[in-house]
């Protein structure tokens, strides 16, 4: 009797844990519907409930056309929601799997803006600066009919300013800490890599000084009146007459 009554025990909380498990458990739902889940958590600006949805509809295999866009949904949503990290990841997934796709354009300028995004102040790592560079290098080369042309060749200039901003950073650290050499080669490089920067003058000025301070006289006076010739106007022609008395 005590077998069948503890058998029967068994039996019955094998039943209720099997039911317990069904109602955990739930179909899973159509692509399209967690598609536009995806949509009203985007819309709202809840950025990661609308990427947990739209990898859903990539999970289910169910629509490659919907998977198309949730893959670029997904790669907007950690762009808007500032994961710069993330969405230039997706971004570049994107544009692998669906180099034809109409919106590769598009895809390729966030991808450049993810990492423009990421760039802080010249004194900190420059990789976002030369990711970014890289990435609107392209677009500028393979869209050069593309709606966000105009502004892409904006963000490469200012990329461009960044660099040198950083190589004259360096250069006047050299400088400050009597490396007068190391400071030469450093500004003189930067006029090879951007000849025609705004701030030309400002490295025209540091090298001339450098070479003043080095001892090459003959080099920094030529150097400086350049500056002079060159850019009378410069905020840093003053300093430059001077240095050369």
């Amino acid at each position: 009797m005590k077998t069948a009554a503890k058998l029967i025990t068994f039996l019955i909380l094998a039943s209720a844990l099997f039911q317990g498990c069904a109602t955990v458990q739930q179909p899973n739902k159509p692509a399209d519907q967690l598609y536009k889940e995806g949509e009203q958590f985007f819309q709202k600006g809840k950025y990661e409930d609308a990427i947990a949805s739209w990898k859903k509809v990539k999970e289910t295999y169910q629509s490659s056309e919907l998977s198309t866009k949730a893959e670029l949904n997904i790669a907007n949503a950690y762009f808007l929601n500032k994961d710069y990290i993330e969405a230039a990841a997706a971004y570049e997934d994107f544009r692998k799997l669906h180099p034809k796709h109409p919106q590769t354009d598009f895809a390729l300028y966030r991808q450049g803006m993810s990492h423009f995004n990421q760039i802080h102040s010249i004194d900190t790592d420059q990789t976002p600066v030369k990711n970014a560079q890289i990435i609107f290098d392209s677009y500028l080369k393979l869209y050069p009919e593309g709606a966000q042309f105009a502004e892409v060749q904006e963000k490469q200039r200012q990329c461009r300013d960044k660099q040198l901003q950083y190589e004259l950073y360096v250069g006047r650290f050299y400088l400050k800490n009597g490396a007068y050499k190391a400071a030469i080669a450093r500004f003189e490089e930067s006029l090879k890599m951007f000849p025609d920067a705004a701030r030309r003058d400002e490295v025209l000025y540091y090298l001339g000084k450098a070479y003043l301070e080095d001892g090459q006289q003959e080099k920094g006076r030529e150097v400086l009146g350049k500056l002079l010739k060159e850019l009378p106007g410069s905020a840093y022609a003053a300093d430059a007459s001077k240095a050369m008395r």
